[in-house]
């Protein structure tokens, strides 16, 4: 077995987020789209950067959210987590080893089952599949029992790379709150995972948390193994003792902490105006419009691939390409290829499949040499952010309004069911 150097310094969690907790399923019209999409980017990501960029991306959970955003599912929700890992899960299965990144675990069931595949990606890569299911169980051990915040996890998901890296991506749940809490870990070598393995523990304050990890807590860990080792009547013995008589220690002030990044989104189905830095959708928007046209002559003359179409290619190059602080409003997102709830607007599956057909295209033609339309999506992310930063347009609300406007002429669906002609619909909750 080749040892992995990622697991042989430290892995640490990289970010949060606060999603509401929403039921429902995704419509196979879009779970098969999400797949594709999902692969597509991740493939586009991989050919430009490498596969420990796609880490790192999945690690961020801005650039994760605007992810799921991009690929038409509900912009805000809980279900973005377990959508964009079954996707990929399904989407990356047939091109796994060629690319060499394998998504194992899922939702409940699939979840548990994530030591079994990381032992089988051991078989086929000669990692060292053993010390990967233990890191996979300890990052749940401590996002569930070291560092106990109110939300029991139900959601694993574990990238890993055919050179050892991986990225963890879990999700917990607080049913009273009606809230979801998302969880990424990013490896970068392991030196302790109980000791200290955050940079941070961020979330929206919910009262006292207990947080075994912290190094102060160690004496308490050590005290905790050998009360275990004396037996419960010991247990039973010291706890009497301490609920007779415990006076309130003195608080000790908290180390200095790195702030990892932390999304907080509402309960609201909405997306408004507020959700989204209107510059760079503007950016977005005159680089599908005025540079398009140059950099897709050839293209925009097959019948169906307009400037439409390039308005969702120019979002779609920014999640491929973009910095990390262009990901802090995930829902503008959404504006490329709508929301299956019918927020923004209903999913255009006309453009959706046009850019599926152009990204996969560029992308094979990429494969072989032939790179001039995989440059030109790559170019659309420069020029919106060359654009937004003194740029004038319409509204949010008045791009929104035009865009339902023409829903049912862009093929407009979401749950429930396909957008009639004239119904110009705000989308339902």
């Amino acid at each position: 077995m080749l040892a992995s150097a990622t697991l042989a310094a430290m892995a640490r969690r990289s970010g949060s987020a606060n999603l509401p907790l929403h039921g429902g399923h995704v419509p196979a019209w879009l779970a098969g789209r999400m797949a594709r999409l999902g692969r597509v980017i991740v493939e586009a990501i991989a050919h430009h950067y490498g596969t420990e960029e796609v880490l790192r991306r999945l690690s961020h959970p801005f650039w994760f959210q605007a992810f799921g955003s991009v690929m038409g599912m509900d912009w805000h929700s809980s279900g973005i987590t377990t959508s964009v890992l079954g996707a990929l899960k399904r989407g990356l299965a047939p091109v796994q080893g060629e690319l060499g990144l394998y998504v194992c675990g899922g939702r409940g069931k699939h979840s548990r089952k994530t030591p079994a595949e990381l032992l089988a990606v051991g078989e086929l890569t000669g990692l060292d599949g053993a010390a990967l299911s233990r890191a996979s169980r300890l990052v749940a051990k401590v996002d569930s029992a070291a560092v106990q915040d109110g939300f029991g996890l139900y959601l694993h998901g574990f990238f890993v790379t055919r050179g050892g890296a991986w990225t963890v991506v879990q999700q917990g749940m607080d049913p009273a709150r009606r809230e979801a809490r998302r969880y990424h870990w990013l490896s970068e070598g392991l030196r302790d995972f109980v000791d200290e393995p955050h940079s941070a523990i961020d979330g929206k304050e919910q009262g006292e948390i207990v947080n075994l990890t912290d190094h102060r807590a160690a004496e308490s860990r050590r005290a905790q193994l050998e009360l275990v080792a004396r037996g419960p009547a010991a247990t039973l013995d010291v706890l009497a003792r301490q609920l007779a008589h415990v006076p309130k220690p003195k608080p000790v002030p908290a180390p200095a902490q790195l702030v990892l990044p932390h999304l907080a989104l509402p309960h609201r189905h909405e997306v408004t105006a507020n959700d989204v830095v209107l510059r760079r959708l503007h950016g977005s928007l005159r680089a599908a419009h005025e540079s398009g046209p140059r950099d897709f002559s050839e293209l925009l003359l097959v019948p169906g691939v307009g400037a439409r179409t390039v308005e969702a290619l120019a979002m779609v190059s920014e999640v491929i390409h973009g910095a990390p602080y262009r990901f802090s409003d995930p829902a503008r997102f959404s504006l490329a290829h709508g929301g299956k709830d019918g927020q923004p607007f209903p999913v255009p599956l006309k453009v959706y499949d046009q850019t599926l057909s152009v990204l996969r295209t560029a992308l094979d033609r990429a494969k072989l040499g032939e790179s001039d339309r995989l440059s030109a999506i790559e170019r659309l992310d420069r020029q919106a952010r060359a654009f937004d930063r003194a740029l004038s347009g319409p509204s949010f609300d008045e791009h929104v309004s035009a865009e339902r406007a023409r829903s049912a002429a862009l093929g407009g669906m979401s749950v429930f069911g396909p957008e009639l002609p004239g119904a110009g619909s705000a989308g339902k909750p």
